[in-house]
């Protein structure tokens, strides 16, 4: 295969790694239509992904965060070791990623489902183009968080419970959730999942 088609093809090979139907159906629909995809290619897992990978050489793999019981990110790290790897866009409808932790496994880019299906389309195109698309995010300047509220927020995201975090800390589970509360305040969300994910596009989670 030429260097030059693996870096800018005039038609796309397009690997779509997922583990529900309706979204391989909607991606077959939609990059069906466009007149620079040559092939779109379904995985429902990290092997089928792989094993595709290896076969078909496609220029671009839409891979999503969370497949199953699978990091989106690990499988992009096990598509990078390939001999002929393609350019990983992830994307996800629930989460987030921070640009640098997807750099790191080697992801050129990043997109939401909730995107118009233009935009996604353009982000696969740009991918595959040899550029990277990653959403802007939140400036990190934009709240003050105390050091022991950061290390509470540390915890969370590691999946720490508070009995956890207490025994960590030596503090007592009064006083975590006290801490717990006021870092919902500031980053004005309800639960724990989405305070890790509004620290992660805020810069304050690697």
């Amino acid at each position: 295969m030429p260097a030059e088609d693996s870096i800018k093809p005039r038609r796309l090979r397009v690997l779509v790694v997922d583990d529900h139907d309706v979204v391989h159906w909607g991606f077959r629909v939609m990059l069906g239509q466009l007149p620079w995809v040559e092939r779109t290619l379904s995985a429902r897992n990290g092997a089928e992904a792989l094993a595709l990978a290896r076969r078909y050489a496609p220029h671009v793999a839409l891979v999503d965060l969370f497949i199953g019981s699978e990091s989106g990110a690990e499988i992009t790290e096990r598509l990078q070791e390939l001999a002929v790897p393609p350019k990983v866009l992830l994307i996800s409808g629930a989460g987030r990623i921070a640009p640098s932790a997807a750099r790191a496994a080697g992801a050129a880019g990043f997109v939401l489902k909730d995107w118009p299906a233009a935009d996604v389309a353009n982000a696969v195109r740009e991918v595959g183009m040899g550029m990277t698309v990653f959403p802007p995010q939140e400036p990190p300047g934009s709240l003050e968080l105390t050091a022991r509220e950061r290390e509470v927020l540390e915890l969370i995201a590691s999946g720490a419970t508070n009995s956890e975090i207490a025994g960590s800390l030596f503090l007592s589970p009064h006083t975590v959730k006290d801490h717990t509360s006021k870092l919902y305040r500031k980053l004005e969300v309800r639960n724990r999942a989405e305070a890790v994910q509004r620290a992660q596009r805020l810069g304050l989670l690697d």
